[in-house]
């Protein structure tokens, strides 16, 4: 099998994938939509017969009025279809990125559900791709710098600190950060929403020092973690044979770290690097919501808060597209990467 081929057939499983994901995402939002949207025609109901009656235009038989207006909006809302036939008028909207209107307006006046996501990807690349871009940097660094000197000082204090900050809720560290640096200190603004009356250079500067609290936080509570998996990859990596024979010819030993060893344990430090990149696109609800930072992760929380379930909906199948994407990259990576994988084939003895 050619790697051409196999690419396809990775793209076909993760269509498969897609479409079996929105099925049952698709089955679970009729549910939950057609008790919310019940509920939202009896308000809307309610709200066009007092108006009437302020108006002095109430109707003579309020009951069948109520009756007929609440059947016109259950056929608005497809309600008076069969479930099986809603899942598929969803599921078709859904793969098409046709997501809907929001009951109410998100970040100013906007209601479109594909807007809103439109408006708040790229907020959330601006803030957790930076951090995460931070965090792959120092972990390989100082990873790679305490498997060179394993047992010694800075590889214990490395470890420790990894297991402290993994510790840590990165929510409450926001927190105490904010505590310190903006109420406290007043060094850096506490609200992460630039101010909309500044342009040009004062703007870049105002969105950038509204930056440094949550990306200090995201990078201080994380880039440990990756430190200490880069250096166990690292450490396993320097004793196999081929590294231990590029010394033995006196190969120096930052050609042997960097060239060899750093090179052979590329498959696993990519693939992290792939799906920690695709990952930070989907934000973080509770560091979001702390630093008021409009990204992923903050429309989420108004999402869950507001039940817009057309906005939840969109979310979700957006994240799935974003983890199937970072599979198959990380999939495809690892087998250009790694001389010891044969892709799709069997070697013969």
């Amino acid at each position: 099998m050619g790697f051409g081929k196999y690419v396809l057939i990775r793209i076909l499983n993760a269509i498969i994938v897609l479409t079996l994901v929105t099925l049952v995402m698709s089955a679970l939002f009729v549910k939950v939509a057609e008790k919310d949207l019940e509920n939202r025609i009896i308000e809307q109901v309610n709200a066009e017969f007092q108006s009437l009656q302020k108006q002095g235009k109430a109707p003579d038989n309020p009951d069948e009025w109520r009756a007929q207006r609440i059947a016109y909006y259950r056929h608005e809302y497809k309600l008076d279809r069969s479930y099986l036939w809603r899942i598929q008028y969803y599921f078709k909207r859904t793969i098409t990125f046709d997501f809907g209107n929001t009951r109410n307006p998100v970040f100013g006046s906007e209601r479109d559900v594909k807007a809103i996501l439109k408006g708040a990807i790229p907020r959330t690349i601006q803030l957790f791709t930076t951090a995460q871009i931070i965090i792959i940097f120092l972990g390989i660094l100082l990873g790679v710098k305490a498997a060179q000197m394993v047992g010694s000082l800075f590889d214990r204090a490395l470890s420790v600190l990894a297991l402290i900050m993994s510790s840590i809720p990165m929510w409450w560290f926001g927190m105490i950060m904010l505590l310190i640096f903006a109420f406290e200190l007043g060094w850096f603004p506490a609200r992460s929403i630039p101010d909309p009356n500044l342009t040009g250079w004062a703007h870049i500067l105002d969105i950038l020092k509204r930056m440094v609290l949550p990306v200090s936080t995201i990078v201080i509570v994380s880039f440990g973690a990756w430190a200490w998996v880069i250096r166990n990859i690292m450490i396993g990596t320097m004793q196999e044979d081929f590294i231990m024979a590029a010394r033995a010819k006196g190969v120096p030993e930052r050609k042997v770290i960097y060239g060899h060893a750093l090179r052979a344990a590329a498959p696993p430090v990519v693939t992290m690097v792939i799906m920690g990149l695709l990952g930070s696109l989907g934000g973080a609800i509770i560091t979001e919501s702390v630093f008021t930072w409009p990204g992923m992760g903050r429309v989420y929380w108004i999402a869950l808060e507001t039940n817009e379930t057309n906005l939840i909906m969109g979310l979700t199948f957006v994240n799935v597209i974003l983890y199937l994407a970072a599979v198959i990259i990380a999939d495809l990576t690892y087998g250009f990467l790694d001389p010891r994988v044969k892709v799709g084939a069997s070697q013969k003895v």
